[in-house]
């Protein structure tokens, strides 16, 4: 093409609505991304055998049905192909002595049977999601809108004019609370404590963390409002059809082009090298979907940024690291404590909620966790092309992981002197969350046909983003989120560079396949 105004860096789901926005906006866009196919974590691949469809990273939709860059662009992407499967079953949760509950969509379900596990529970969840319910339009506002800017402003002046500066104190006091906090004041039950506990894990926090009371909230009114969804076909056809999209508004999309550095040229974002010394040139910006390491160390001259950004890139840490285990299964799978287990779209198994907390405390400390939450999806219930007719696949994924290993929390792998993950210490990990699995599913091992495991350190390599296997770009601790992603100088999506845009996971509003920083950026530029 000719000369783009923007240059995207990255295709993620982050960079591929930045890139759709802009172009339905009529401007000329070039993306560019490092791998052979675009998508960042949202990758399809017949990991196990053909014809056995696996969504290798991400593959829940939730986020961006629910989210801004979906409303804007939803109508394009099904007339090219784009559609969803879900389920009235979002989500659920089995403990080890085989006591289980599954989250539905309707509440007057849920209710019912929450307060059949613990006296007062069901009102309790209703009182909670009705009153999310009313304040949802500026919690949500709150957290994926622009903090820094006019509009902000106002929404904070109305609020607490509406409700007074005390009122509007304690809505804030009560958001920062922890999930334990939460779970315990207002469930009397073990069980429903432990269907919203690992939900803090897919937020990148832990029971313990500031703000992970308000975030499991967050979720189970957005799982009961939306589902889980996925994408039917594996999530490669939203690639597609986002491919489509950019392109039928003349945009293009490079892959096999990794940039090496970000032209700067009188002061302002002129374009990128590629690792091949190819030159391409923006006549109005470049937006990076990278960790703001790559940005400001390997695409910039770090001596060349602010006191200020190279303060805060020795202060930016990652998170936990992540797994990935699937499964092609001759057979779906058959759970001892229940058939209807078998139509939930992602359960939880877990000891409960201080289990969540000490797999995620060995974890952070390095080790291997002795008994990890363990997310089992099941495409092939809400999408049955996933697989060859009567087989089945199964996605794991364990959000407990160390990315440097110091030990095992059980005392039975033999872990490298260096921490590294290799495929010995890989597999055999996999082993042991398998026997748990296989003693909740019947004949699990008997129908296993293939399986494939992912470490942190593999992620990692095919995704650099993913440091250390963490997929959330950083730590989402309170410190390093909201008006302080990713560095505490960080004023919404500029860097110190005129022309030159951050966005991503390690961004404001964080991760997750919502679009959030790729459509805050389009739709302010």
């Amino acid at each position: 093409m000719s000369e783009p105004d923007y240059i995207v860096v990255g295709a993620g789901i982050n960079g591929l609505v930045c890139a759709a926005m802009l172009g339905m906006k009529g401007k000329r866009v070039l993306l560019l991304d490092r791998n052979e196919t675009i998508g960042g974590c949202i990758r399809t691949e017949e990991a196990t055998l053909p014809g056995f469809v696996h969504d290798v990273l991400a593959t829940t939709f939730v986020l961006f049905t629910l989210g801004p860059a979906y409303k804007a662009l939803g109508p394009e992407l099904e007339k090219r192909g784009l559609q969803f499967a879900n389920t009235d079953r979002p989500t659920g949760v089995l403990l080890p002595d085989g006591r289980h509950a599954i989250l539905g969509r309707e509440r007057a379900a849920n209710i019912a049977m929450l307060d059949a596990l613990g006296p007062g529970d069901g009102a309790s969840f209703d009182a909670q999601m009705n009153r999310l319910g009313e304040n949802a339009p500026f919690l949500f506002s709150m957290l994926g809108g622009s903090l820094w800017s006019k509009e902000m402003a106002g929404i904070l002046a109305k609020e607490a004019w509406k409700r007074g500066p005390r009122a509007l104190a304690g809505f804030f006091g009560t958001a920062l609370e922890s999930a334990r906090a939460h779970l315990e004041s207002r469930f009397s039950s073990e069980v429903s404590r432990a269907l919203l506990a690992p939900w803090v894990l897919h937020v990148g926090l832990g029971p313990e963390s500031a703000y992970s009371g308000q975030m499991i909230k967050v979720i189970a009114f957005s799982l009961e409002a939306a589902g889980a969804p996925i994408v039917k076909g594996g999530a490669r056809a939203i690639l597609e059809a986002f491919a489509r999209l950019i392109g039928d508004h003349g945009g293009a999309i490079r892959e096999k082009s990794e940039v090496e550095r970000i032209l700067v040229e009188n002061g302002r974002a002129a374009g990128v090298r590629l690792v091949d010394g190819t030159e391409l040139r923006a006549g109005k910006g470049v937006i990076a979907s990278v960790t703001p390491h790559q940005l400001y160390e390997r695409f910039l001259d770090r001596a060349a940024a602010p006191e200020a950004v190279r303060e805060g890139l020795k202060d930016y840490r990652y998170g936990k690291g992540n797994m990935q285990i699937h499964y092609a299964l001759d057979r779906p799978p058959v759970w001892k404590d229940g058939a209807d287990l078998g139509k939930v779209a992602l359960l939880h198994l877990t000891p409960g909620l201080d289990g969540v907390s000490r797999a995620v405390n060995e974890a952070e400390r390095g080790l291997l966790p002795a008994e990890a939450t363990i997310c089992v999806g099941q495409p092939t219930a809400l999408d049955p092309s996933r697989a060859p007719d009567g087989k089945a696949i199964l996605w794991l994924q364990l959000p407990e992981a160390p990315r440097i290993i110091k030990g095992d929390a059980a005392g039975e792998i033999d872990v490298p002197a260096d921490g590294t993950w290799t495929e010995g210490v890989r597999e055999a990990y996999a082993d042991r969350i398998e026997a748990r699995l296989a003693h909740h599913v019947e004949g699990f091992r008997d129908s296993v046909l293939a399986r494939r495991v992912y470490s942190p350190a593999d992620l990692e390599a095919a995704n650099p983003n993913l440091v250390g296997g963490d997929p959330y770009g950083g730590s989402c601790a309170l410190d390093q989120f909201f008006v302080w992603r990713p560095l505490k100088s960080s004023v919404n999506h500029k860097t110190y560079v005129p022309g030159l845009y951050h966005i991503g996971a390690s961004t404001h509003p964080g991760p997750g396949l919502g679009g959030g920083s790729g459509f805050l950026v389009a739709s302010s530029l």
